[in-house]
């Protein structure tokens, strides 16, 4: 057990990407350009599905939602990481702090449970192609998301009310740019086995639920797909879940080697490095395997190109 101060900590200091002045500029301009990317590659996505009818279908309703979620949980860390690399004083609230490790965690939370539901949506194209529509009814699509999200939500509230019981005596730096669950635990005074009993339990029950529900399918998926006589099929079918295939691997290596380590590893430069791939890079990549092996959304940003051009052409 921790012992305990009678003094608690007001406030937490983030160490930041890195305290050599002559880093700060080239790594802010890095990681403004990462994250604007991000940023309008995500929003492109969701505006194109949007507004494109011949986009309204189960598949690109999951993708316009995960597309959202990469703008949120950018959002919730990438401006203040931008801010404190010329701030000369990186401190946050323990309440903001919290605040911050609850959004962060709701958005990713509901993108496990999100590529969850769209691996079900590819199982149920390649493996039963002739019920898809009935299967995947707009209500059923609506729910699945909405289940996705109050799940996610709901997930992330357990852990930051665990939070809310701990006490933080000091020290109190934060050995990454935002607050996540391993360092806050670090820099309790009190006992964090509940806390980390509780991280493991929901880990199991739900991560491991969901990473199921995630990865069973494609075994369904790949024995459908060895089926098929034409290679020209097999290529064509397996072309369609490649994308969220590779989405899936990355997201879950970065989460599982940042949530699933011994405690005493968590405080290593290493971590801030995981940090930085699932929260700036992650989002990045997302939009970049989608639309690169994606032709309909090719296909749409023509159209939509297209007819802005003629509007402008019409204006003049």
């Amino acid at each position: 057990m921790k012992p305990t101060n009678q003094t608690k900590v007001a406030e937490f200091v983030f160490r930041g990407m890195s305290d050599l002045p002559g880093v700060q500029l080239p790594l802010f301009v890095l990681f403004l350009f990462i994250y604007l990317t991000s940023l309008s590659g995500n929003l492109l996505i969701v505006v194109l599905i949007f507004t494109d009818r011949a986009l309204h279908t189960p598949m690109y309703l999951f993708l316009s939602n995960l597309a959202g979620l990469d703008i949120c949980y950018s959002s919730v860390t990438a401006p203040r990481m931008l801010c404190d690399f010329f701030s000369e004083s990186r401190t946050i609230s323990v309440h903001s702090c919290i605040t911050q490790f609850f959004f962060f965690f709701s958005f990713i939370c509901i993108e496990v449970y999100l590529l969850a539901v769209m691996s079900y949506d590819r199982y149920v194209a390649i493996c039963h192609p002739l019920h898809y529509v009935q299967i995947m009814h707009p209500k059923v699509c609506a729910l699945m998301v909405s289940a996705a999200w109050t799940i996610g939500f709901l997930t992330a509230l357990i852990h930051t009310l665990c939070i809310k019981l701990l006490d933080f005596c000091g020290p109190n730096v934060i050995n990454s740019f935002f607050c996540d669950l391993p360092q806050l635990f670090l820099l309790s005074c009190t006992d964090t086995f509940i806390n980390v009993l509780v991280m493991f339990l929901v880990g199991i029950i739900m991560g491991s639920g969901a990473f199921s529900m995630t990865l069973v399918p494609y075994i369904r998926i790949f024995r459908t797909i060895m089926g098929i006589h034409s290679r020209n099929g097999k290529l064509k079918a397996f072309s369609t879940c490649t994308s969220h295939l590779t989405v899936v691997l990355i997201f879950y290596g970065t989460l599982i080697s940042t949530y699933l380590r011994p405690s005493p590893t968590y405080n290593s430069s290493e971590d801030r490095i995981v940090s930085v791939m699932y929260t700036v890079v992650t989002p990045l990549i997302n939009p970049l395997i989608y639309s690169l092996r994606n032709k309909d959304l090719k296909a749409a940003l023509r159209r939509s190109l297209h007819i802005a051009g003629i509007k402008v052409k019409a204006s003049y």
